[in-house]
């Protein structure tokens, strides 16, 4: 589509990289204000928002380059250039889960209700993000004969050219669309701390696990010709969300008993 959406002699503004910044900045203005009627320290989740973007696009980054490892041993210094597209949503999951546990100790935030706050905040980044990819032409989709096919004909493109592709980007944003207001919904219903976020987990996992079969781009894969390497882990996500929410329900039955 448009991977370069301005170019000022050698400045160039990525799309890519405009539109994932927009997604965390809305992500984390819906954070605060969530966090405010939680009763949670607005600052301190500001605080614990920047860290998370850092290590997402770190994760992000480092498991994108691990599956696509064979082009980044020939082009090292393209390892750095993550605005331009490349980051593997499942890796920056992961790294943001382990910096948010550490952060959310050291500011004396409360995990589980936390994390509900953060959740509606990751699907609607998302949401908008996914657009970066698709201007982008990375996580593109397989050929197809839908009416709904996108052609991709620029030149920067990281899609293939002048072919009908499932947009698969697309599918993604739109999943991760619904989500968020699926978890507005459970936010205002909830009855465990933990609910939304798990919510989160499961809705993503299965979401993912289906679009992944209509994706056309190298992504690595877990078990050969079978199970891309976000499959393998959504079903591990999925699978730990499941066990977390009867344990999180239990511990809630117990102590309304």
């Amino acid at each position: 589509m448009h991977p370069i959406l301005l170019e000022f002699g050698i400045l160039k503004i990525f799309t890519y990289g405009l539109l994932v910044a927009t997604g965390f900045f809305v992500g984390i203005v819906l954070a605060a204000r969530q966090g405010q009627k939680e009763g949670l320290d607005s600052a301190r989740i500001l605080d614990l928002c920047f860290y998370l973007l850092i290590a997402s696009i770190l994760g992000g980054r480092l498991l994108y380059v691990i599956v696509e490892y064979r082009y980044f041993v020939s082009n090292p210094l393209e390892m750095l250039k993550f605005w331009k597209g490349g980051l593997v949503y499942y890796g920056g999951l992961m790294a943001a889960v382990a910096t948010g546990w550490y952060f959310m100790r050291k500011f004396d935030l409360p995990f589980w209700k936390t994390a509900d706050v953060l959740a509606p905040s990751i699907a609607i980044g998302q949401a908008i993000g996914r657009w970066g990819c698709f201007f982008a032409g990375c996580c593109y989709g397989v050929r197809t004969d839908a009416p709904w096919a996108i052609t991709f004909t620029n030149l920067d493109s990281l899609a293939p050219l002048n072919v009908p592709l499932h947009p698969t980007q697309i599918y993604l944003s739109l999943n991760a669309l619904v989500i968020f207001f699926v978890l507005l919904w459970v936010q205002k219903k909830k009855r465990f701390d933990g609910q939304v976020l798990l919510t989160y987990g499961i809705l993503y996992s299965i979401g993912r696990f289906i679009i992944e079969f209509y994706r056309g781009d190298d992504r690595g894969y877990a078990v050969p010709e079978m199970l891309s390497t976000s499959q393998f882990i959504g079903i591990f996500i999925f699978g730990l969300s499941m066990v977390l929410w009867a344990r999180r329900k239990r511990t809630e039955a117990a102590k309304a008993s």
